[in-house]
């Protein structure tokens, strides 16, 4: 018996993966109602955290470069 191949790749199915890399993060008491409260209309917390998270990198990763920069 043969088998038959339709394609030579694996079907995707789902959405496009945005996260490939995945850490637990705790916070202190509190800190979570505080990002519910400022959150816009149907923004999620994972990306008003992640948002952050990119900012602060940026912000830190000027800081360094123009440390060097001195040096």
């Amino acid at each position: 018996m043969t088998d038959l191949v339709i394609s030579g790749t694996t079907p995707r199915v789902g959405r496009t993966q945005i996260n490939h890399e995945q850490t637990p993060a705790r916070f202190a008491e509190g800190t979570l109602s505080r990002i519910d409260a400022v959150l816009v209309p149907k923004e999620k917390r994972s990306d008003f955290i992640r948002e952050a998270v990119e900012r602060e990198l940026k912000r830190r990763e000027r800081k360094a470069s123009s440390a060097a920069a001195e040096s």
